[in-house]
């Protein structure tokens, strides 16, 4: 890789594209040069936005000797086909998540990238935040014992924006998106994994419950984990307001993170965004972490996404990885739909 590398954008359907063009033109070892998008209207706004080369031909795009790496953030079900595009041009991917709609469509971009060699991460903003890294290495080095259960809640409240919740968003169409809970508690369900290993078994609640312009707008997931532990996903897509944000409780210890995604309330000054209570202690061990807000992890994806294709970092998560994510959330509709436990071994 030169010193500086070179991307592309590959539909600006997904907002948190936006993001990171914003992120990387402050950089000064990456720049965003270029961009394609079926909706042409669109993507020529936002390329001027940027000052990026436009074109209406993703090939045209693609066989830039240019460009190193492309973003993929168009529609979910557009995913397989355009990351096959760019690997077989010889374009490392950045790829928006959730991975696909299907296992199929996850195995195909698996079977391209591992074909034509080109480097491959999601953009889990999870994985990136010093939050959730914390949190990870205390489960990790035994902090709470044995772990029982852990609750996250990944939430938003934009299906009450009328905004977002229109007709002719893509967010909104079940072949593009399939419901909201695909879409936005994908990051919760990698979380879990990234936090636990492979679930076992799910039971769930994925339905719509305040709103009717999305295929769902709720959904309650319980995993259960190699060694029995149990990970509730709680997922909403009409939540105003909300302070607890993850809870961790093990046998010897309790973790505690607040104010820690959307729709988070203001903090008051004296709060802290995340503790731990250890066995035998009389108060929380408390962490000096500043508060990140939804935005800023967000804007938090593009420094490793970049390192990574640099070679100076590992991927966010692999393609491997993101396959995981989707056999968690299928798993979750289909037991919602039948009212089953669905086993995932």
């Amino acid at each position: 890789m030169p010193d500086s590398i070179r991307l592309g954008v590959i539909s600006f359907a997904h907002g948190h594209v936006i993001r990171y063009c914003q992120v990387i033109a402050d950089y000064d070892d990456a720049d965003v040069v270029a961009a394609w998008d079926d909706d042409h209207e669109r993507g020529q706004a936002h390329a001027a936005e940027f000052g990026l080369d436009w074109t209406p031909d993703l090939d045209r795009m693609l066989a830039r000797e240019d460009i190193d790496a492309v973003f993929v953030t168009s529609p979910t079900n557009k995913h397989a086909e355009h990351v096959i595009a760019a690997a077989e041009a010889g374009k490392h991917v950045l790829l928006q998540k959730p991975m696909a709609l299907t296992l199929a469509d996850c195995d195909d971009i698996i079977d391209v990238i591992e074909r034509t060699g080109v480097k491959f991460s999601m953009c889990y903003q999870m994985r990136g935040d010093p939050i959730n890294q914390k949190m990870k290495a205390l489960v990790d080095e035994g902090a709470v014992g044995n772990v029982a259960v852990i609750r996250r809640r990944h939430a938003i409240p934009a299906l009450l924006m009328p905004a977002f919740a229109q007709s002719g968003n893509w967010h909104m169409d079940p072949a593009q998106n399939m419901g909201m809970f695909m879409d936005d508690a994908s990051h919760a369900a990698d979380w879990f994994y990234w936090m636990l290993g492979r679930p076992v078994s799910v039971m769930a609640e994925i339905d719509n419950i305040v709103t009717d312009v999305a295929p769902d707008d709720n959904g309650v997931a319980i995993y259960r984990f190699a060694k029995g532990e149990m990970g509730i996903l709680f997922n909403s897509s009409t939540q105003l307001a909300a302070e607890a944000t993850t809870e961790i409780y093990g046998d010897a210890g309790t973790i505690h993170q607040n104010y820690g995604d959307a729709p988070s309330t203001i903090p008051p000054a004296e709060a802290t965004p995340l503790k731990l209570f250890r066995a035998g202690a009389e108060d929380w061990e408390r962490f000096d972490f500043p508060f990140v807000p939804h935005g800023s992890r967000i804007h938090g994806v593009a420094r490793p996404v970049v390192d990574f294709i640099k070679g100076a970092g590992p991927p966010l998560a692999t393609a491997a990885d993101g396959k995981v994510c989707i056999e968690m959330i299928l798993a979750a509709y289909e037991s919602a739909k039948t009212g089953r436990r669905i086993h995932l071994l």
